[in-house]
């Protein structure tokens, strides 16, 4: 279901209580980063991940991508157990965001042109982005917008909205010149938030009118006397009461808090990424300290589930394809060649004003990836087929419910919560609630250079790129360090550099050939 700025606060309440009665949330959003996109074999390339990255060193690399970036589009599944059958409803959501322009400084953000033609292939509609986006702020856009509202100093930033709200103006005082007061009028054909904006901005322009709003898209204009308009102020049923201005600029980030505080388990795919924007956007800026960010991520969401990680540990003890997408992962779980003798998988059942999904796939789509990586089809299905692993492992049928319920793939899962994909690095996943575990990566090699001056990073890349793949760092003037996750092109490369006249390759000694340890001993 496709939700914009028109109608959500009217879903709202139907929301929370989708969201309090779901044993858990799957969430997902779609590319919007050039990190996700693009590799560098060079660490110091900017924003772009490398093998020589640290969890620290990624997450700096990464905050300066969130804070560029915005969101477009995010899904929302919440899975919610029938009592009467043994299965899951699905109601999935896919809201359309905006950054909020009501009475905070004007929001930039950069586009990614790869990332544009990339979701503009798979069907990604950028009207409703720009058009019908739910506003959204964090917690300090929210304390200025406060004291703005408590000043009396607040503005819309957007032109387009200006452009509205002077129409809006000039209708109103060419009609309230020749009114009586008590007579009204209705504004029309207000699209979102508009309705608020423009009621806002009539009542601190004209003192002798009063506004309230007619549905989604209408505003009732009255003309009053200024001792009327003051009693209709200070009623508890005005519209435009901070609170309620303050409610509706939020927008998104109410669902966001009503998520927080449910503390539902939350489901995503090498969510690092999804982590960081729910952070910056709904939350607080992220912090430079990666450890405050683990913290504050895990204080939001207790439970985490990162399908990644999950998939990646199922590859290793069960038969189970290698898979690179999301949805190739969601195809293998569902082909019937995975397990056939074993017990029934979970059954998934996408609830009423909600099938679009059960009828087309759409990848790449927020909700619908958001459907994928929580739906029965990846979570629970990853679960079951661990615990069929076990099952095979100790050859024993008892182990595995028919009907296992949602507490005990949990239990299943458990060696899996909160630690989340880390693509390419130091370390496997990142461990929310922990300390991250170091990735087994082959042995770094060490190239020494004679007779080749000025060699640069770039230039021994080339030398290896026709063998293999290597992230290069440079080590001192004549020395790098060339680091693969693949045992095969270690190998490769110290055959055939064996008796090379330029290039002497060896396995990497921190002890031997670290300029710090060096230093110390000389």
């Amino acid at each position: 279901m496709e939700v914009g700025a028109e109608g959500f606060a009217r879903r709202l309440p139907r929301l929370r209580r989708r969201i309090l009665r779901a044993a858990f949330v799957g969430e997902q959003q779609p590319v919007h980063s050039e990190l996700l996109c693009v590799r560098s074999p060079f660490p110091h390339s900017g924003s772009v991940p490398s093998l020589f990255d640290s969890p620290a060193e990624r997450y700096v690399k990464a905050r300066q991508s969130v804070q560029r970036f915005t969101l477009v589009q995010l899904g929302k599944c919440c899975f919610d157990t029938e009592s009467e059958l043994p299965r899951y409803v699905v109601h999935s959501y896919n809201f359309f965001l905006f950054p909020s322009t009501l009475g905070i400084r004007d929001v930039e953000f950069t586009l990614s042109a790869s990332s544009i033609q990339f979701l503009s292939h798979y069907g990604f509609d950028y009207n409703k982005f720009i058009k019908d986006g739910i506003p959204y702020m964090n917690e300090v856009q929210e304390n200025i917008l406060r004291q703005h509202l408590l000043a009396g100093t607040w503005k819309v930033c957007s032109n387009a909205d200006k452009d509205v709200l002077k129409k809006a103006i000039d209708e109103v005082t060419s009609w309230i010149a020749a009114a009586k007061e008590e007579d009204t009028m209705i504004l029309q054909d207000l699209n979102g938030y508009h309705v608020l904006e423009v009621q806002l901005v009539l009542r601190q322009a004209l003192e002798n009118v009063w506004t309230e709003p007619l549905g989604d898209k209408k505003v009732m204009v009255k003309k009053v006397s200024p001792e009327h308009r003051q009693l209709l102020e200070n009623s508890s049923s005005d519209h435009c009461q901070n609170k309620l201005i303050l409610l509706s600029a939020r927008g998104f980030t109410n669902l966001f808090q009503i998520l927080v505080k449910a503390k539902k388990p939350l489901v995503g795919h090498n969510m690092l990424m999804d982590l960081m924007h729910l952070h910056d956007k709904f939350y607080r800026p992220l912090p430079e300290s990666y450890e405050e960010f683990k913290r504050n991520i895990h204080n939001l969401f207790p439970v985490i589930i990162d399908t990644k990680t999950v998939i990646k540990s199922v590859q290793k003890k069960c038969l189970f394809p290698r898979v690179s997408s999301l949805l190739e992962a969601y195809a293998a779980l569902c082909s019937s060649n995975l397990n056939p003798k074993g017990p029934p998988c979970p059954v998934i059942a996408l609830a009423s004003g909600c099938s679009r999904y059960a009828e087309k796939k759409s990848p790449h789509e927020a909700g619908y990836d958001a459907f994928l990586c929580g739906s029965g089809k990846m979570l629970l299905k990853n679960s079951f087929r661990v615990c069929v692993g076990l099952w095979q492992s100790f050859s024993s049928l008892d182990a595995v419910e028919a009907d296992p319920s949602f507490s005990q793939y949990l239990t299943v899962l458990a060696e899996h919560v909160n630690k989340v994909n880390f693509i390419r690095g130091g370390v496997s996943s990142i461990n929310f609630s922990g300390e991250d575990t170091p990735c087994r990566h082959p042995p770094a090699l060490i190239v020494h250079v004679r007779g080749w001056p000025g060699l640069t990073e770039r230039q021994i890349y080339q030398e290896f790129k026709s063998r293999c793949r290597f992230d290069v760092r440079r080590l001192s003037e004549n020395q790098f360090i060339l680091l693969s996750n693949q045992y095969k092109h270690v190998r490769l490369v110290l055959r055939d550099y064996r008796h090379h006249p330029h290039l002497q390759v060896s396995v990497y000694r921190h002890w031997r050939h670290s300029p710090s340890v060096n230093c110390l001993l000389q």
